[in-house]
């Protein structure tokens, strides 16, 4: 099962992360300032991220980031000085963010234990996914309330409906203003939007063709539904997800949907162990998608899953999907 599976079931279990929390999220009385302690500019600050309200006195010092698009998030608004460690990452960070991360200590290759997590005296923990906060490893965000220690979900994992570009504004826009930086979440939406404006302006009266999303699966396709910011991706980007209609981020389909629905564009999410010309062939090989039109005329596009999720490389992914999705689009 891939950390992306793991991910989506998780997702389907919002409840348990979004009772909501004493208001700090740490211990009482954490809350409130020392006697005669002045407030830092712009705090205290209060937000309720997926159900758990939290109050900052001041900007954290001590970031653990989990997944990585919440760590390019942190790096694009230039925190890094901000962290005490990171986890997880799917590939490379940007070229443009390597030198900063470089200097930040990798707590683990995939998900620390709460032991090394702990270890590092996080102040605030920021996973990307909701399996970064998995109660039976101890990284709950309940517990890590206890030990007086704030955290944050993206909120495409506690987001009720479909994900998209107001999401990716408030995750950017929250995370900012956590650190006292509000202006650098500002500048950083405002590219987003202008990048993604110039190429639905060049799409927009193009034929939408249908796309099915290929993450991974043998016995069954695992793919994006309606709920992530992946199918936005796709519409932005001039196409149509013909999983829309899954109710999640990301799900198992049966391979006999896939060819009722006779997408004319596979877009594989490349990422892991399994090689994009490895999910070619699985495809291109199975003797029941031979008629799919997508398959038959080998017809296929790729994205890093890196920018499939709710992180800055919106941007990117639409760009690059846009030019694949329409190559004679000016």
């Amino acid at each position: 099962m891939s950390r992306f599976r793991a991910a989506a079931v998780r997702s389907l279990l919002p409840l348990a992360l979004v009772v909501p929390l004493a208001a700090c999220g740490g211990p009482p009385g954490a809350d409130r300032p020392a006697p005669g302690a002045q407030a830092a500019p712009g705090f205290p600050y209060t937000v309720t991220n997926c159900g758990v309200s939290s109050t900052y006195q001041a900007p954290p010092e001590r970031a653990v980031t989990m997944n990585q698009h919440a760590t390019e998030i942190m790096l694009a608004l230039g925190l890094q000085d901000r962290m005490a460690g990171t986890a997880y990452l799917d590939d490379s960070v940007l070229p443009a963010y390597r030198p900063a991360y470089d200097k930040i200590k990798v707590l683990a290759g995939e998900y620390p234990s709460k032991e090394v997590l702990l270890g590092a005296n996080p102040d605030f923990v920021y996973g990307g996914y909701a399996s970064a906060f998995d109660k039976t490893q101890g990284r709950d965000r309940e517990g890590l309330a206890k030990a007086g220690i704030n955290s944050r979900l993206s909120v495409e994992y506690c987001t009720q409906g479909p994900v998209g570009l107001e999401q990716l504004k408030t995750e950017i826009a929250e995370v900012a203003r956590t650190f006292g930086v509000p202006e650098r979440g500002a500048a950083l939406v405002q590219d987003e939007q202008r990048r993604i404006d110039a190429v639905t302006a060049r799409v927009k009266d193009r034929t939408r063709p249908s796309v099915f999303v290929y993450d991974s699966g043998e016995a069954s396709a695992f793919t994006s539904g309606g709920s992530g910011i992946g199918n936005e991706i796709v519409s932005l980007a001039g196409g149509t997800n013909v999983f829309a209609d899954l109710k999640d981020t990301f799900g198992d389909v049966p391979w006999e949907k896939v060819i009722e629905r006779a997408p004319e564009v596979v877009l594989i999410y490349d990422y892991g162990g399994t090689t994009v010309e490895a999910k070619k062939r699985r495809l291109l090989n199975d003797p029941v998608l031979a008629q799919v039109p997508a398959v038959k005329n080998r017809r296929f596009v790729v994205l890093p899953l890196s920018s499939a999720v709710l992180g800055v490389r919106v941007a990117d992914a639409v760009e690059s999907l846009g030019r694949q999705l329409h190559p004679d689009a000016a």
